[in-house]
């Protein structure tokens, strides 16, 4: 039975102290191992990964990982899993140049989640997105609110691409900073432009309830028109 903070079992696993090179040097091979493997799957598997790319990475990080400090792991078959996975990465590359279908099942396709100023929420709520998510990411574009921008796509990378409208054909739209989205109310208090918090569709409202003709929500926010600052 261990007794606790047996330091010879917690730091070495009461493995000889020449392990420590053996240790060295499998990482040392893994680490060129990997390096090579990279430089195979061309560069974009170093940029913005697609979900199959982020399989190949971590499936690349499991296969180096046991080698470099495992004694009962030998080099030569963490570099055959290696092989394999090169090997299936181009494969699946090549297929998917060769088949549309493949190439969408594999990369996923761009969805567009706003369109002239409003959500396309059919599209929005397929998507694993939540709004304050999305709100983070167009503020981090400069945008204010839904009525500076055209349309908006979530790309198979994950990012969001956004279209503006010029200065002169911003509209009144859905405010997407936090101050003023946190003031969505049921209950309309003064006449005007709101924007529906849901939907985002802007309708000329005085004071009272409404619903939304879009959507059917019932929750609103005062609109605004201010042009983009980039």
């Amino acid at each position: 039975m261990h007794q606790s903070f047996e330091w010879n079992r917690v730091l070495f696993n009461e493995l000889p102290l020449e392990f420590l090179l053996e240790v060295i040097f499998r990482s040392v091979i893994m680490f060129v191992v990997i390096l090579i493997a990279l430089r195979l799957t061309g560069k974009r598997g170093v940029k913005q990964l697609s979900v199959f790319e982020t399989v190949i990475i971590i499936a690349l990080g499991s296969a180096a990982g046991d080698p470099m400090f495992y004694e009962d792991v030998g080099l030569i078959p963490a570099c055959i899993v290696f092989a394999v996975i090169i090997l299936l990465y181009r494969f699946v590359t090549w297929l998917t140049g060769k088949s549309q279908w493949f190439e969408r099942f594999i990369e996923g396709v761009p969805v567009c989640l706003i369109i002239e100023g409003v959500f396309s929420f059919e599209s929005f709520k397929k998507e694993a997105l939540a709004q304050d998510e999305f709100f983070t990411e167009l503020r981090q574009k400069s945008i204010e609110h839904l009525g500076q921008v055209r349309y908006a796509y979530l790309e198979p990378s994950g990012e969001v691409s956004v279209y503006y409208y010029e200065d002169k054909d911003v509209k009144y739209g859905l405010p997407v900073r936090p101050e003023l989205f946190e003031q969505r109310s049921a209950k309309i208090t003064e006449a005007g432009k709101h924007a529906c918090s849901f939907c985002g569709k802007v309708e000329e409202q005085q004071k009272g309830t409404a619903v939304c003709t879009v959507c059917g929500h019932d929750k609103w926010v005062l609109a605004i028109n201010s042009r983009r600052i980039a």
